[in-house]
């Protein structure tokens, strides 16, 4: 007997080289599986089946990387120095003040990541393994080496396995093997130096499961199989999306930017004889207060709380980053089968080939029915629900799995009496009447003419007409094999057709409205459906939605790459496709600067959600489509998408806000600083001074995530336009730089003469700062008039905030330590009239500028 309580021996051999029993004892398992407790204990030796090592958000890492900034690395030095050289309150303020903004971003970011966590736990993969003798549904990153877990159809495969037992089981490894096609798995060995393709007893993680049943044992987890070290080897990251590309090209131009400004600002200071370490202090906060180092925080927030908003909406987000995305998308493909339509199939008829109802046909298709183990789906569900209790004294022999080549499925059985074994086939009616030569015709049959060929497909196409979607079931007497199982596609001709399965899928309630207000919010609705073209017409005409072209698979197949991107723009049907014409349907919708959205729940929709700029799929799918998603709908309904687009570009203006802000009042400000730098006899800041208001306008920022968003913003899909950013920084920042150097003046003349003239300038230049910073955001976060449109409470609290402490500052005992001095009445007095005049300024150049851009 095993002893389940120690862990796993490293095998002599290969897993797939050894016999079964050997393997389970070498594993310390049993073909039922462990015990719950031994399951534990292995987890903790073992760690998480994961690639990332499961690893939480730990509260440590993600605070020290609040300073992986350069340039915050830099002014960590730049305190040192200013300890060494005794300059103890600089050295204490700038550390206070990088220390607060860090402890800031950590907060929001922690507190982000760990919600986002959550609503991942939510649409976790799970497996179903053997525990305690019983069957149990268990996360996928929770097994361990010895479990035992049983795989069918549509299943992801959650670790690398021996098979045990299998039935009919075939699997899609193509992602570690190339295989183009499913391979099929069964017991037994295999020599020790084979490659993977060769491995016909071993079964991979990241492979998932297209037909059949199976009994693995779990051989290796997380980074130790194949496909971990595989993707370690490789270290493969997830393609960058639109949001992504132009977040990176933001931060170029604002590198580039700053670096310039700075290293002229540092140069200039030196070669007027200023001090070398005030000067090289004063740049550096240039540079913090010129780089947008929110940024990510501020993106990594918004994101978050879009996650949770969608949530609520009953869209749970797998990968962050495709939010955006989801706002930016302005092509939806999706399937008709449960989105468009109710999904809920009945069958409406069991016709013979002529057309006549048929208790013949129905049991025909109610056995193959009950003996297929393939993917469980609602056709065969709506025949068991039509033909109960059909298979008495009948044994099945063999299964021949559906493929998405043959479009068919075909069982052999034993009816008993000595007849020879029948085998029946069903599936899409021309792949069906492909293998056909013959129609029944009452107890006999007749050969396949050209008449009747012509008066079978007649009706095919009338039924179809009228949005029934029709199968096709055939039978043919075969020998009795020599060993049993060994029935191969090959077998499936000279068939004779049975008849019609007519199943009727109606529309869901509502969707024509949802048809409409998708295109409302600018996104284009294209259907991509195995059915024919007959049907997907008579559905996209029930649902209202206007038919632009209709292309079918056989037409893309046809297609060069080039020629498909042009018709697939102007087509918005595509009919009779497999899941590699989905795939490519979606790259020439791509290859057209389209953002593309794909829903689908199939093993078959798997391609297409990888490719998708957005992958949408359902809480019920299957796990593989499941897991290729970026969002999962916990209901299978296409208004539950409105909301979650509204969401996604809600998200995208809110981080947009903060890129005008932080291109506009406060890159105008620091420019200001460092031009006054230049003429004034002393430096028009102190460093700690620059970092403190840097700190302070960070406090209402990080409340743009959860401000309002104007509904015409949300209308269209938006994108990111660098150039545009661009025109608004060369309009806006030097806009504030003309405010910033009439305040210069206005504090030289109200200063002369004053003994305290810099530390009365400083203060002066630090209140105006801050307060036009803070207050030009609400004339920049809209594009209507600033009263028209209510930005957030906490928005217009952080920021109230913000201004009290900026102006009781002077007043208050830090005053000294901060250099400042308290501002008689007159100096506030300009500075409000001053602030005042610069945000009607901003509204009316605000007003020509978005006139001026035509939107």
């Amino acid at each position: 007997m095993n002893d389940l309580s120690q862990p796993p021996k490293s095998p002599a051999l290969p897993p797939w080289s050894r016999s079964v029993e050997t393997l389970l004892a070498e594993l310390n398992s049993t073909p039922a599986g462990l015990t719950g407790a031994e399951a534990r204990n292995r987890l903790a030796q073992t760690g998480l089946n994961s690639l990332e090592a499961g690893k939480r958000v730990g509260w440590l890492p993600l605070f020290l990387g609040q300073f992986r900034s350069p340039i915050v690395l830099i002014l960590l030095f730049a305190t040192v120095v200013s300890a060494i050289l005794q300059d103890w309150a600089d050295a204490a303020i700038i550390l206070a003040i990088v220390a607060g903004s860090a402890l800031l971003s950590f907060a929001q970011e922690y507190s982000a990541a760990n919600a986002t966590e959550k609503l991942r736990s939510q649409i976790r993969v799970k497996a179903t393994v053997l525990r305690d003798g019983t069957t149990l549904q268990a996360p996928a990153e929770e097994i361990v080496p010895g479990d035992v877990v049983l795989l069918s159809a549509g299943n992801l495969i959650p670790a690398d396995g021996i098979i045990l037992e299998a039935k009919d089981f075939f699997v899609s490894q193509a992602a570690l093997t190339g295989e183009t096609f499913p391979v099929e798995k069964a017991p037994g060995i295999v020599p020790e130096h084979v490659s993977l393709a060769e491995r016909t007893n071993t079964v991979f993680m990241g492979a998932s499961v297209r037909s059949g049943t199976a009994r693995v044992v779990i051989v290796q987890t997380g980074k130790a199989t194949a496909f971990g070290q595989i993707s370690q080897r490789l270290q493969l990251r997830p393609p960058e999306t639109e949001f992504e590309h132009g977040v990176r090209r933001l931060g170029y131009l604002l590198s580039e930017v700053t670096l310039l400004l700075v290293l002229a600002v540092f140069a200039v200071n030196v070669f007027f004889h200023k001090p070398v370490v005030d000067s090289l202090l004063f740049s550096l906060a240039l540079a913090v207060g010129l780089t947008p180092q929110l940024l990510p925080a501020i993106i990594n927030i918004n994101l978050a709380r879009g996650a949770q908003r969608m949530a609520g909406t009953g869209v749970i987000v797998r990968r962050l980053a495709a939010i955006e995305n989801f706002g930016s998308m302005d092509v939806l493909c999706t399937d008709k089968t449960g989105t468009l339509t109710e999904g809920v199939v009945r069958l409406d008829g069991a016709l013979d080939a002529s057309g006549q109802l048929s208790d013949t046909v129905l049991r025909l298709a109610g056995l193959n029915a009950h003996f297929q183990t393939g993917l469980a789906n609602p056709l065969d569900d709506a025949i068991a629900a039509a033909a109960p209790s059909i298979a008495d004294g009948v044994t099945k022999i063999d299964e021949i799995p559906y493929d998405f080549v043959r479009k068919r499925l075909s069982v052999i059985i034993d009816e008993g009496g000595g007849v020879a074994p029948l085998m029946i086939t069903k599936g899409a009616f021309e792949g069906v009447l492909a293998v056909c030569n013959a129609a029944a015709e009452g107890d006999a049959s007749a050969p396949l003419d050209d008449a009747r060929r012509a008066a079978l497909l007649a009706r095919y196409v009338e039924w179809s007409g009228q949005g029934y979607r029709v199968l096709g079931v055939a039978t043919v007497r075969c020998a009795t094999p020599e060993h049993p199982c060994t029935y191969t596609r090959d077998d499936e001709q000279n068939m004779t057709f049975a008849g019609f399965l007519l199943f009727f899928d109606p529309p869901k309630a509502g969707v024509q409205q949802t048809v409409a207000d998708l295109a409302d919010l600018g996104v284009q609705l294209k259907m991509i459906t195995g059915d024919n073209h007959l049907v997907a017409v008579h559905t996209a005409e029930t649902i209202g939605l206007p038919i632009t072209g209709v292309l079918t698979g056989a037409q893309i197949n046809d297609m060069r790459d080039e020629a498909l991107w042009q018709v697939a723009e102007r087509s918005n049907l595509f009919c009779e496709v497999d899941p590699n014409e989905k795939e490519r349907i979606i790259l020439a919708l791509k290859k057209t600067r389209h953002v593309v959205g794909y829903m689908g729940d199939g093993i078959n929709d798997a391609p297409a959600l990888h490719t998708a700029d957005v992958g949408i799929s359902v809480d019920t799918a299957v796990d593989v489509a499941k897991e290729a998603a970026d969002f999962v709908l916990l209901r299978n309904d296409l208004s539950v998408l409105h909301e979650g687009i509204l969401q996604g570009r809600r998200t995208f203006a809110n981080t947009l806000k903060y890129v005008f802000m932080a291109t506009s009042a406060n890159f105008g400000n620091m420019f200001s600083v460092a031009g006054a730098s230049l003429f004034l006899p002393f430096l028009p800041m102190l460093p700690k001074q620059i970092l403190l208001i840097n700190f302070l306008t960070d406090l209402p920022e990080m409340a743009i995530a959860g401000d309002n968003v104007d509904a015409e913003f949300v209308r269209q899909p938006r994108r990111w336009d660098i150039g545009f950013i661009r025109r608004f920084m060369l309009i806006f920042g030097p806009l504030s730089s003309l405010f910033d150097f009439i305040t210069f003046a206005i504090l030289l003349w109200l200063t002369r003469g004053n003994p305290a003239r810099e530390a009365l300038f400083h203060t002066g230049w630090f209140i105006e700062s801050i307060l036009s910073a803070s207050l030009v955001v609400f004339v920049l976060r809209t594009r209507q008039p600033l009263l028209r449109s209510r930005p957030g409470r906490t928005m217009l609290a952080m920021t109230a905030l913000v201004a009290a402490i900026v102006v009781a500052l002077p007043f208050s005992p830090l005053a000294g330590i901060l250099d400042f001095e308290p501002l008689r009445l007159s100096f506030l007095a300009a500075i409000a009239v001053i602030v005042a005049t610069y945000l009607i300024g901003a509204e009316l150049v605000k007003t020509w500028f978005y006139r001026q851009a035509g939107s």
